[in-house]
């Protein structure tokens, strides 16, 4: 029997006293720990540590499971992401300064960024959440997704030790940064599509947006930008401005 087989068995085997509901939902959690592994290109020697983390409070109370969320996980992931990506800028940029190093490791571990990190590796597919928070859009779903990262950082952490979450870590950080999908400086990439494109002569970009989620006071902007009528890209952010830099960002990849 294999690990993952003799942990079902135990978790089946549990008290009366736990829901019969909860214990179900709790096991179909389970199931999907090994496409999680997959994802995190890690494999857990103590599965019950993952599947910890990708347990966002919301599934708690709907399955009535006496388990705890992943919030106390999250607390020691960010302790332990902000450690080791300064440990990799330290390494990488010898040059910076203090106070440039600061601002670089701001653009790496915000939320922005986490979720970025997040949807690399399809974690939306395998957190464990309610009904209506999976159906939540904008700051909702995604402060969900960047939490649930923090918190399978410290499932490998506690797992496997410094080695295997140092190098989790990097593989997110470098590969975001050659896809361009999280930048180091003050890139203005509205300015850099303008010149690409009249360079080419295309014409000019044109944005508009798509649509707007969430209440007036958290707005959510998802914006398009057109090149000859072309949809390029499409970004999102809490303003207009935010949300057009990030579509003309995405447009400038797909260029490229």
């Amino acid at each position: 029997m294999n690990r993952l087989a003799r942990f079902l068995t135990q978790l089946l085997r549990k008290p009366a006293s736990a829901s019969d509901h909860g214990r179900r939902a709790t096991v179909e959690a389970i199931g999907h720990l090994p496409q999680a592994e997959r994802q995190l290109g890690y494999s857990f020697g103590n599965p019950d540590l993952l599947h910890q983390a990708l347990l966002h409070r919301s599934f708690h109370q709907q399955a009535q499971d006496t388990s705890l969320s992943n919030e106390r996980m999250e607390f020691l992931g960010d302790a332990i992401l902000n450690l080791i990506v300064a440990e990799y800028l330290y390494a990488h940029f010898p040059g910076a300064h203090e106070g440039e190093l600061t601002k670089i490791r701001s653009r790496l571990v915000n939320k922005r960024a986490l979720t970025i990190y997040a949807h690399s590796i399809d974690l939306a597919r395998s957190v464990q959440m309610s009904h209506s928070a999976a159906q939540s859009v904008g700051k909702g779903i995604q402060t969900i997704l960047a939490d649930t990262f923090e918190a399978v950082i410290a499932a490998i952490y506690l797992d496997g030790g410094y080695g295997p979450t140092r190098a989790f870590i990097e593989r997110q950080i470098v590969g975001a940064l050659r896809a361009g999908s999280v930048a180091t400086d003050d890139d203005n990439y509205k300015s850099m599509l303008l010149e690409h494109v009249q360079a080419r002569g295309m014409g000019t970009p044109r944005y508009t947006i798509n649509r707007e989620e969430g209440p007036d006071h958290d707005r959510t902007f998802i914006v398009d930008v057109f090149v000859n009528n072309e949809r390029l890209g499409t970004g999102v952010g809490k303003n207009k401005k935010e949300a057009e830099q990030a579509a003309a960002g995405e447009a400038l990849r797909s260029m490229a």
